[in-house]
């Protein structure tokens, strides 16, 4: 009679827990239970045996297979007769616990005993997805040695403990001799047992099976519990267990412990059960306690038992600011006591958040190639700092705590670079753009030591919040930085300016990192007129938020957008609305930009800057425009200013250069950073003479200056960092409209008025002079003079000579000059040696003459050189 019992409720009623028993004596082996596989190659003898039938081919494998799932604390056996001579081609295996129906595909798992082989034994081997069987208990050889009749019962048992025992009877009776026993817990999931049969030719019909008996009689043990959500855990057993498990089963023991709120087997893996607690589970050791469990047979674990499990957080993806970069090494040479790389330092400076990393990109917005992307498994627990770098460098910090050696790490430019984390979905996670002034220290920045953030909690500021690590080694890879110290950010976002990009679109430029999520509520900006539709952060940095327009704007029509409760990225919030004007631009004509100050010569390690002014009423768009240097052979050194938009209001200035942290630090106290524009490159400007021109996107020359350190004051005996600047802005673009910005302002003004400017006196007079009483002495305040003129009719040619109190020759000014209808000439207190003149009253005779008409005139003006004290 068969049995086949899988439901516990009826295995309770049972002494003897069977959950296999088939001997066949119905006739039929498809049904109570099903076997399945090769059918067409078995039949059922006349002895009620089940009886290989397949085709006489030699190298045939028949199989079958019934579900089973008993895994441990379990008894198999069957009875096998094998009526020919057993080899490498004459077998039989008796799978015991297999994961897969199709047992003769390679990557079946489990165990089997093989009846016969090559060593003619019984054995019980193990079997992995790959490789070849390997033995568990190794049977004697020679056991089954006839030619006609090998009858064997088989019995294995495998413990709790997972100890196997195998037993024979070579009678087919119950007086068994053990052939060994062995340890494995390697495979502790099955759902099948069944028999593949491999034969030659003459042996098709010769092998027999009956009586198999799976018998469970030991309660399911807890073998592991594992932390798998911030309220989930699961207790895995030691075999399937039956459904309908009950919370009331688990209880979490720990102080004020809380309920289980549920309890689900899973439905793939009957062993394990996933398990809800009522709030975050604790960090660190737990322990969880079982009691009255039941396998799928009616075992009960009465309990209780305990097992044990560490609950390190649940490793959850980062978002905006959760992961951070906190120690940049760009230049690793000289070395001070680092390994000789380049590398970031990331942290996690959540308490209680473990940070999942797979995926996350490390790249550089500038670069085209691929990003570095951290891999599967690479978590940051709580306060932790790991190391960045290259996948062949990550070996040199092995001494460092964690190290995550990335593919494609980009290379760290030691000037300055931009730096961003980016979530597998491409969302922003953290942005740097460092600079080599971030050191604030000259000999640090040349290599060798690291750059390291000051204070966690203000992610988002810059070069407040950096400097040169302190620590003697260089820095402080994958722990705590040197500098570390408490360094709030309590200052709300400045708005610096509005820009029309197209006649939709406004982009807000702020001075630093903006909450992206925040700023994008509409509700905070206002126009004079028209409708805002859309507010969106532009990532990487967030220091930027377009709007989207209701109606189409008009050129040159000036608008003012009102901002209110903008958010930075640590929460401070403008306060007062703020405010900006833009328009959409116009087009750009000859003389409306103008180069309003430059610096060609500047001091070691600093750089060039070009300043231009839009002298213009008009709104006009840089981009596409170019700047350029006329070199002695009359080509052109040209360089682009910006692939981007940038407005210009009218009288607005800009000041373009290739570093303006350099320009701002060599310049602390007389820059405005709103005006710097940065560009990739300028040209190159010689420290001599040279001609500097702006052209329009279109090719229209806007200006045209050709400098030369002669047009400095003679005074100076050190021209390095010192500018030369526009006097007036609607004069002409010549040497005479030029001058030495003054020492008072640190002798260049980048971004603000300049210090030498001097409105046109205006008036009717034909001569003029501002002022009247001037102190050359280069402090910014009224160093020079003006002789302004406006002539009655074109053509004069003009001399102007200066004589001092005595009638004595002073300086020659102007030699025999064409002067235009109206303009200006400069005197800066030198004579003719380039000395500076004694205070006193000269007299500047002033010569024309009309060569058509030959009509002359001579004029005085008397001018006092005074001195402060």
């Amino acid at each position: 009679m068969k049995l086949y019992l899988l439901l516990a409720a009826l295995l309770l009623t049972l002494s003897a827990h069977a959950q296999l028993s088939d001997s066949f004596t119905d006739g039929d082996f498809t049904q109570k239970p099903p076997w399945t596989g090769d059918a067409a190659g078995f039949t059922i003898n006349a002895q009620k045996q089940l009886q290989t039938n397949g085709p006489a081919v030699t190298g045939t494998q028949l199989q079958l297979v019934t579900p089973c799932q008993a895994v441990t604390g379990t008894t198999w056996e069957c009875w096998v007769n094998i009526k020919n001579t057993v080899s490498s081609g004459n077998y039989a295996d008796v799978w015991l616990l297999a994961d897969r129906a199709d047992l003769k595909t390679s990557g079946t798992q489990g165990y089997f005993v093989r009846l016969g082989g090559t060593p003619k034994e019984v054995a019980l081997f193990r079997k992995n997805a790959t490789g070849s069987p390997m033995y568990v208990v190794d049977g004697q050889d020679n056991t089954l040695n006839s030619t006609t009749n090998n009858l064997v019962r088989v019995r294995v048992t495998r413990s709790v403990q997972n100890v196997w025992t195998l037993e024979r009877d070579l009678t087919g009776g119950s007086n068994f001799t053990t052939e060994g026993t062995g340890t494995d817990a390697t495979h502790q999931h099955g759902g099948y047992v069944g028999v593949v049969v491999t034969y030659s030719s003459a042996n098709s019909q010769k092998y027999s099976f009956t009586d198999f008996r799976v018998t469970d009689t030991a309660p399911p043990t807890p073998v592991k519990a594992t932390a798998t959500a911030a309220r989930q855990f699961d207790v895995t057993f030691n075999e399937p267990v039956a459904t309908g498990v009950s919370a009331a089963s688990f209880r979490l023991v720990a102080a004020g412990a809380l309920p289980i709120l549920s309890a689900e087997r899973d439905a793939v893996d009957p062993a394990v059960v996933h398990l809800t607690y009522a709030a975050n589970l604790p960090l660190g050791s737990n322990t969880v306690e079982v009691r009255n469990v039941a396998d799928l047979y009616g075992n009960v674990a009465a309990g209780p038992f305990t097992v044990g499990f560490v609950n390190n957080g649940f490793a959850v993806a980062p978002g905006f600011n959760q992961v951070l970069i906190t120690e940049i090494l760009a230049n690793e040479m000289p070395v001070v006591g680092l390994p000789t790389s380049e590398y970031v330092e990331v942290h996690n400076p959540s308490a209680t958040a473990v940070l999942d990393l797979a995926g996350v990109r490390l790249l550089k917005p500038s670069s085209t190639g691929n990003p570095a992307v951290f891999p599967t498994g690479a978590v940051l627990l709580p306060g932790e700092y790991a190391v960045v770098c290259g996948s062949t460098r990550a070996a040199q910090f092995a001494g460092f705590g964690k190290v995550f050696g990335l593919t494609n790490f980009p290379t760290l430019t030691n000037a300055g670079d931009q730096l961003v984390l980016r979530s597998r979905t491409g969302q922003t996670l953290f942005e740097i753009s460092y600079s080599d002034t971030w050191y604030k220290d000259s000999k640090k920045k040349n290599g060798g030591w690291a750059l390291e953030m000051v204070d966690m909690a203000n992610p988002c500021a810059g070069l407040a919040n950096w400097t040169a690590s302190q620590d003697g080694s260089g820095g402080t890879p994958g722990r705590a930085n040197s500098v570390r110290a408490t360094n709030p950010d309590q200052t709300p976002p400045a708005l610096l300016r509005a820009l029309a990009t197209n006649p939709t679109t406004v982009r807000l430029f702020f001075g630093e990192k903006l909450d992206s999520a925040a700023v994008a509520n509409v509700a905070l900006y206002a126009l004079t007129t028209g409708i805002i539709t859309r507010a969106t952060a532009i990532a990487p940095d967030f220091r930027a938020v377009d709007l989207t327009l209701g109606a189409a704007l008009q050129a040159n029509q000036p608008l003012t957008v009102t901002v209110q409760r903008a958010v930075d990225c640590v929460g401070n919030t403008i306060g007062a609305a703020a405010t900006a004007t833009f328009a959409l631009p116009g087009i750009p004509a000859a003389g409306d930009v103008v180069i309003n100050e430059i610096l060609f010569n500047p001091r070691t390690y600093a750089v060039d800057f070009i300043e231009l002014l839009n002298r213009s009423d008009k709104y006009l768009d840089v981009q596409g425009w170019t700047l350029s240097n006329q070199k002695p052979d009359g080509t052109l050194d040209t360089k682009f200013v910006t692939a981007a938009p940038y407005v210009l209001a009218p009288r607005q200035l800009v000041v373009l250069t290739e570093r303006p942290d350099i320009v701002q630090a060599q310049y602390p106290t007389s820059h405005d950073a709103a005006a710097f524009l940065p560009v990739s490159a300028l040209p190159t400007y010689p420290d001599d003479a040279g001609i500097v021109s702006v052209s329009s996107a279109a090719g229209v020359l806007l200006d045209r200056y050709a400098y030369d350190k002669a047009q400095h004051l003679a005074l100076l005996s050190d021209l390095d960092g010192v500018s030369l600047e526009r006097i007036r802005a609607d004069g002409p673009s010549a040497a005479g409209n030029f001058h030495s910005a003054a020492s008072a302002v640190g002798y260049a003004t980048p971004g603000r008025p300049n210090s030498q400017y001097q409105e046109d006196p205006g008036g009717d007079k034909l001569f003029r002079l501002e002022p009247e009483v001037f102190t050359p002495d280069e402090d910014g305040q009224q160093d020079f003079t003006t002789l302004n003129y406006q002539l009655d009719q074109p053509g004069y040619a003009a001399t102007v000579t200066i004589y001092d109190a005595q009638g004595r020759l002073i300086r020659r000014l102007v030699r025999n000059e064409t002067l235009p209808l109206s303009g200006f000439v400069q005197w800066d207190g030198l004579n003719d040696q380039g000395r500076k003149v004694p205070v006193g009253a000269y007299v500047l005779l002033i010569e024309l003459l009309h060569p058509a008409s030959g009509n002359q005139r001579q004029y005085k003006k008397t001018v006092v050189v005074g001195a402060r004290f």
